[in-house]
């Protein structure tokens, strides 16, 4: 053991025999107040006076009901517009309506839904442009002409473009291809 710890083991050893035969005797004396002399006190200001409700000696005033000093109690007091924590509605005012002048508006027209496919490459056969599309269950070579599940048209192919027309609806739509290679 270094001398550290001899130490060590000697401030515990004193301070376990302070616990075991320390003096553990209550005081049975009292302490009283003591009187103090007090200094001699210029008269107060009229800011400073006391209040004209405080009683003169150190009196203690009477208790004074809670619903007199903070309002209604229970579970009354929790809700509606007065209670403790009443909410605020920090939210704009909604707009007024207006009433419709005239006959509702028509509703919109309809239009093709987002283009399907996922452009794998494209490549030149024969003299002209073919792209290779695929959608999650079938690839397609597209040729100018070609019709695709009887929903799409090739109109044209002109990298970066590809242009097709949603059958159904007679509407041009035109997918990104890349540049040319």
């Amino acid at each position: 053991m270094t001398p550290r710890h001899l130490l060590m083991v000697a401030a515990l050893a004193i301070a376990a025999g302070l616990v075991v035969f320390g003096d553990n005797t209550p005081e049975s004396d009292v302490a009283e107040p003591v009187e103090r002399a007090r200094a001699p006190v210029a008269a107060p200001r009229a800011a400073e006076r006391a209040p004209a409700a405080a009683p003169a000696g150190g009196a203690i005033l009477r208790l004074v009901p809670r619903a007199e000093l903070i309002g209604a109690t229970g579970e009354g007091a929790f809700q509606g517009s007065g209670g403790v924590f009443a909410g605020q509605d920090l939210n704009p005012p909604p707009a007024a309506a207006e009433a419709p002048s005239g006959p509702p508006p028509a509703p919109p027209a309809p239009t093709a839904p987002p283009m399907p496919f996922t452009v794998l490459g494209k490549g030149v056969a024969d003299g002209a442009w073919e792209v290779y599309l695929a959608r999650p269950d079938r690839t397609y070579i597209a040729r100018v002409g070609t019709v695709i599940d009887g929903m799409y048209r090739v109109d044209a192919i002109a990298p970066p473009t590809l242009t097709l027309t949603y059958l159904p609806l007679k509407q041009v739509q035109q997918l990104n291809i890349g540049v040319m290679d």
